[in-house]
């Protein structure tokens, strides 16, 4: 098949690094695949692999994620048999092109749960097919813009950064990395793994802590970076949190970052099946996080992942209180329920397959 893939931006986002795995595996496969960013450059445009094809649309980075000059035309030029639209600007132009090339399969995603601008509304009904990342994302679709359920298939994400497989020794030592930042083996550490962006909501994680009791200790590590990044780092200071707040900066793999932590932590209500939750449980993490579209299924409810409703400062605080005391034992087993969960539900291989599977039945009805 020949397959090409739209996203505005290689930033290193959950979205962006979803578009470069499918982009690698589907070429990996035997697929021609033309990766089409309407941006040059981008954190993650060193991952692309050799065998995909890139096309910028801008000749040089102008900052507008949303501009797309000749992208009809470049499109076409391209002639695949599917177009796959990944985030929010790119499906923002997915009707266009279904109107344009009328008998190429263009699939729109939903994969947000912020409000839809009015062409990404318009794209859901104009093109060929939608792909929703999580059940609860269906269900968003079809209730609120009135999509019929059978235009839409489900397929989660997949695990960007799997573990390693059972029994084999981890190559960052957890330990040297807890020290680093000034945590001992009895310190409970708390990962938050996300870009500095408002949405990402890292200022609600500092409030939560900061209520925290001292004892037993406790860390949050925030890694990432953007531009929310100077207004959290300010908060902590004045909250005096400096000792207990560590910001990571930006990893192109932060899977030494899970291995080392106890507890994932997410605050944003906007997210819709976060990756960083996903990738979290696979490397038995257990997860707190605000409720938001397709987040409680990223874990098993009540067992490896806590949902609490948004602004629920105290009860977020009272389930990071009771996850800290648990006892080791516990922990343990919630951990290998975690790993086993996520290395299930968002296998790379399956996911994959699962996209090539709808291609394949959406060009055999033409």
């Amino acid at each position: 098949m020949k397959i090409l893939i739209v996203q505005d931006y290689l930033r290193s986002g959950g979205t962006e690094r979803q578009s470069v795995l499918l982009a690698n595996a589907f070429a990996a496969a035997g697929h021609t695949v033309t990766l089409l960013t309407f941006r040059p450059g981008g954190r993650l445009a060193a991952t692309v692999a050799a065998g995909v094809e890139r096309c910028c649309l801008q000749p040089f980075d102008l900052g507008l994620d949303w501009f797309a000059p000749r992208l009809v035309a470049r499109v076409r030029a391209a002639a695949p048999e599917v177009v796959l639209c990944m985030g929010r600007m790119a499906n923002c132009y997915a009707g266009r092109l279904q109107t344009a090339l009328p008998r190429t399969a263009v699939i729109a995603t939903m994969r947000t749960g912020k409000r839809l601008p009015a062409r990404f509304r318009a794209s859901l009904h104009a093109v060929r097919h939608i792909v929703a990342n999580s059940h609860d994302a269906r269900d968003t679709l079809v209730r609120e813009h009135t999509v019929p359920r059978e235009k839409i298939s489900v397929i989660h994400n997949s695990l960007v950064f799997p573990p390693l497989p059972a029994g084999e020794a981890a190559p960052s030592p957890r330990l040297s990395l807890r020290g680093a930042h000034g945590a001992g083996p009895a310190t409970t550490v708390l990962l938050c793994v996300a870009m500095f962006r408002p949405e990402k909501n890292q200022r609600e994680l500092i409030e939560i802590v900061a209520g925290l009791p001292a004892a037993p200790d406790w860390q949050l590590w925030l890694a990432g970076d953007g531009p929310a990044r100077a207004a959290c780092e300010q908060l902590v200071a004045q909250k005096q949190l400096a000792a207990r707040v560590k910001f990571l900066g930006f990893h192109r793999d932060p899977a030494p970052l899970y291995r080392a932590a106890d507890l994932a932590v997410h605050a944003s209500w906007s997210e819709a099946l976060s990756n960083f939750l996903i990738e979290a449980q696979a490397h038995g993490l257990p997860a707190v996080a605000y409720e938001a579209q397709g987040i409680a299924e990223c874990f098993v409810p009540g067992r490896t992942g806590w949902t609490i409703p948004r602004d629920e400062r105290a009860a977020f605080r009272a389930a990071l209180v009771q996850r800290i005391g648990e006892p080791p034992a516990e922990r343990e087993a919630r951990a290998a329920e975690a790993r086993a969960y996520a290395r299930t539900t968002f296998d790379p291989t399956r996911q994959v397959a699962a996209y090539l599977e709808l291609f394949s039945h959406l060009l055999s009805l033409r």
